[in-house]
């Protein structure tokens, strides 16, 4: 992995773990459909405005018959059962469940795509789902596990996100991941809009100012920019490397919920922020390859 798409990836996974926040807030004058079809259609419809201006070659035959699956399974089903499974569920519990996803996301890499999991990164897995139960303070008798069928729901929309990036890796290589992500969420905006656009419409127009915001910030930055992003990483690196930074949302979900919602931090929250920064920096070793030099 080249040291750029490192930056790249926790950037935007600080940017991610926003969106949890963001989903409490919305869900106080949003459903759920309504939240992710606001969010994902406004994304697709901004992908599609510049779509002249897209580079690459566009999915064709097979390929694009898996990016329309893969829209109305990420952004159809999964979502709405992340969206909904946070909503019911408790911010520590989403952020422990959390530490699941990059394991499903590398387990099916391995199995699907061939890919190697060695020692360094199985270390770096276990120090991160470590550190997460640590931050989020498992074992401390003010602890609390939201009920089970919220953590399943929210686990269930990890397969999903899993299907997306494992799927849609062999989609990317042959043709632009831009233009990938376009397609797929066009499709799953389709999707949304055939379960609940009539609701959905009726109940943006009620929305204020900081909400639309949000949503746009959410549609622009983490989804259109975020997504395109991701898989431009993950096509030119293995995608249980790129899993790795995904362990960073709960270090930078405490930061967050400390500065926006002030929360109060806790011994816990450091150890564990230490145990994911060593299991990121054990994981990566030896695959972060800095830009050659230039010969002069």
């Amino acid at each position: 992995m080249k040291s750029s798409y490192l930056i790249i990836l926790l950037v935007m996974n600080f940017f991610w773990a926003a969106v949890y926040s963001g989903y409490k807030l919305l869900g106080h004058d949003l459903p759920t459909g309504a939240i992710v079809t606001l969010r994902f259609g406004l994304a697709g419809l901004i992908l599609l405005i510049a779509w002249p201006w897209l580079p690459g070659s566009t999915p064709k035959g097979r390929d694009l018959l898996i990016t329309c699956a893969l829209g109305l399974v990420v952004f159809v089903v999964g979502q709405r059962l992340q969206v909904y499974g946070n909503q019911i569920g408790s911010a520590g519990n989403s952020a422990v469940l959390m530490a699941v996803e990059p394991l499903l996301t590398s387990l099916a890499a391995a199995v699907f795509l061939r890919e190697h999991i060695g020692p360094r990164r199985v270390a770096g897995f276990v120090l991160g789902i470590f550190g997460v139960a640590l931050l989020n303070g498992v074992g401390r008798a003010d602890f609390q596990w939201a009920g089970l069928s919220a953590s399943l729901i929210f686990i269930s929309s990890f397969v999903c996100e899993t299907v997306y990036s494992v799927a849609g890796k062999p989609v990317v290589i042959r043709a632009s991941p831009i233009k990938m992500v376009a397609l797929s969420l066009l499709v799953g905006t389709a999707g949304n809009l055939l379960i609940d656009g009539r609701d959905t419409f009726a109940k943006a127009q009620a929305l204020t100012l900081n909400a639309w915001l949000m949503i746009v910030f959410m549609a622009v930055v983490c989804t259109a920019v975020g997504y395109s992003l991701w898989f431009i990483v993950i096509r030119n690196c293995p995608v249980n490397v790129a899993a790795l930074t995904i362990f960073t949302q709960a270090i930078f979900g405490v930061l967050i919920a400390a500065v926006w919602v002030h929360e109060k931090p806790h011994w816990g929250q450091l150890w564990g922020s230490l145990a994911i920064l060593a299991g990121l920096i054990v994981g990566l070793s030896r695959q972060i390859k800095p830009r050659p030099a230039t010969e002069t």
